[in-house]
């Protein structure tokens, strides 16, 4: 089951390219207006869990628990909503690509801190030392992926 989990993960990543893509194309139909096409975009999403919750579950019931939930746990809905609206702004402007380096380093940033403090009621995570490893493997590619090019041309210039 764990491997499914991965793989729901892997096709979660490509489908936010393809989000950033499809969202920023709809923006330009839009006036060029982002926050339109993210407005657009979450609500076909929540229309679209609307109908699978009602079909799977028993929505009426959990939305029912609602009114005795804190304030702070409605902030997922406006977190999704701002990462919607940052990749329909910043797609065209700096690509998918570094849209989604930057997204992917604060990812790791807060998923490391969330993970090793037990934030937010998660579980703790050690983070031993083949994950700091790991972090800056990942940190060495993302960076060699963007600048690798100017580095060899900078490190090339030395050797001509």
């Amino acid at each position: 089951m764990y491997f499914i989990y991965l793989l729901i993960a892997f096709f979660a990543g490509l489908g936010l390219a393809t989000q950033a893509a499809i969202n920023s194309q709809l923006a330009k139909s839009m006036g060029d207006e982002a926050i339109i096409a993210a407005l657009i975009s979450f609500a076909v999403g929540t229309l679209f869990l609307f109908v699978i919750a009602w079909w799977k579950t028993d929505l009426w019931q959990h939305l029912s628990a609602l009114p005795q939930q804190p304030a702070w746990k409605f902030l997922g809905g406006i977190l999704g909503a701002f990462a919607v609206f940052t990749t329909v702004l910043l797609a065209p402007k700096l690509g998918i690509s570094v849209m989604l380096f930057f997204i992917i380093i604060g990812q790791l940033i807060s998923s490391t801190t969330i993970d090793y403090f037990g934030l937010i009621g998660m579980p703790t995570q050690a983070i031993s030392p083949a994950k700091w490893i790991g972090l800056t493997i990942i940190a060495f590619g993302l960076l060699f992926y963007f600048f690798g090019e100017k580095w060899l041309y900078w490190l090339k210039s030395f050797w001509v």
